[in-house]
C-alpha cells in the first residue's frame, strides 16, 4: 500500500526558540497497518494529535504500560518506544530543550525521565486549549501561530534556571568537535566530582552524562541515515562519533532494537522530525 504524506515545519516565534527547536506538522494516510519507533533524541517530546490519539503500544520507562494519549509530553529516554497506527497520523510534534522543560512545562527533564504523559499533567489548561484550538483550525502556519501565542503567554508566566554548570556540561556534551569528551574530563572542566556531576546532571536531565552522550551520538547517525542518498555506514559511524561500524551496529540494537539497515528498510512512515527545524519548509510525498 502507498501512502501519502504533507505537513510543514517551522522553528518558533524568536522568544521561543531557547526553549523549543521547531514545529513539525504531520498528516499520514493510507498507509499499512502497523508498528512506528519512536527513537531516542536530545530533545524532549511534546505531540498534539487532530482527531485520533496516539497509541503508545511500547514504553520506554520501566512499569510504562501501553497507553493512548490525545496530547503527551515525554522526557529523555535511551531506548525506542513503539507507536502502533492504523496506517494514518495526524498532528503536531514539538522538539523542547530542557531548559523548555522548566520554562514551559513547569518541572526539568529529570522530572519526566522516559516517561510518556498526558500534556495537562504538566501544561494545565494551556494544554486544553491548545488541542481545542488546533483541532478547529486549517492550514499548518495558522496552527503554529496558534503554539507561538499559547507558548509564548505561557513563557511570560513561568520561570525556571538550569544551574550554570549543567548548561555548560549539556552544551559540550552536543558538540559534534568533541565527541570522545570523557566524563572524567567533563567534571574536571567545570571544578566538580565525577560522583557529583553525575547526581546532579541525572536530577536535572533525567539520563547521566554518559547515557546523554549515547544519545546525543545515535541522534546524530539517524539524521545521517535519513538524509537522501546512499549510506556508506563506516562513514556515518566515523561522522557521529562510534570507534567503527561495529560499534554503531551495537549502539543502534542496544538503542533501537535493530541494526540501521533494518531501520531504514522497514521504517514505513516519513520522519518529519528528522528534517532541520531551523528552516522553513513544507513538505508532501
Amino acid at each position: 500500500m502507498s501512502g501519502i504524506s504533507d505537513g510543514a515545519r517551522r522553528r518558533p516565534a524568536p522568544s521561543l526558540r531557547p526553549y523549543v527547536r521547531g514545529y513539525d506538522g504531520y498528516r499520514l494516510t493510507g498507509f499499512a497497518p502497523g508498528t512506528h519507533l519512536g527513537l531516542p533524541s536530545p530533545d524532549l517530546t511534546v505531540v498534539l494529535t487532530i482527531g485520533a490519539p496516539l497509541e503508545l503500544a511500547r514504553a520506554a520507562a520501566p512499569g510504562q504500560g501501553p497507553g493512548r494519549f490525545g496530547a503527551l509530553a515525554s522526557g529523555l529516554a535511551t531506548t525506542a518506544v513503539t507507536i502502533a497506527h492504523d496506517g494514518n497520523q495526524h498532528g503536531i510534534q514539538l522538539a523542547l530543550t530542557p531548559a523548555g522543560a522548566r520554562v514551559l512545562l513547569g518541572v526539568p527533564a529529570g522530572a519526566l525521565g522516559a516517561w510518556v504523559v498526558d500534556l495537562e499533567d504538566v501544561l494545565g489548561a494551556a494544554a486544553r486549549e491548545l488541542g481545542e484550538r488546533i483541532a478547529a483550525t486549517e492550514g499548518w502556519e495558522s496552527r503554529f501561530r496558534v503554539l507561538d501565542e499559547v507558548l509564548g503567554r505561557r513563557l511570560a508566566t513561568e520561570r525556571g534556571e538550569i544551574d550554570p554548570h549543567l548548561r555548560h556540561a549539556w552544551r559540550r556534551l552536543q558538540d559534534p568537535c568533541a565527541p570522545g569528551l570523557r566524563v572524567t574530563d567533563l567534571a574536571d572542566e567545570i571544578g566538580w566530582s565525577r560522583r557529583h556531576l553525575n547526581a546532579r546532571f541525572t536530577a536535572e536531565f533525567g539520563v547521566g552524562p554518559k547515557e546523554a552522550a549515547r544519545v546525543v551520538r545515535f541522534d546524530r547517525s539517524r539524521r545521517l541515515l535519513r538524509r537522501p542518498g546512499p549510506h556508506v555506514l563506516a562513514d556515518v559511524a566515523a561522522r557521529s562519533g562510534f570507534y567503527d561500524q561495529a560499534h554503531l551496529a551495537r549502539e543502534w540494537r542496544a538503542i533501537a532494537g535493530v541494526p540501521p539497515s533494518r531501520w531504514l528498510r522497514d521504517e514505513q512512515f516519513p520522519i518529519v522530525q528528522d528534517g532541520d527545524p531551523a528552516v522553513d519548509e513544507h513538505w508532501q510525498t
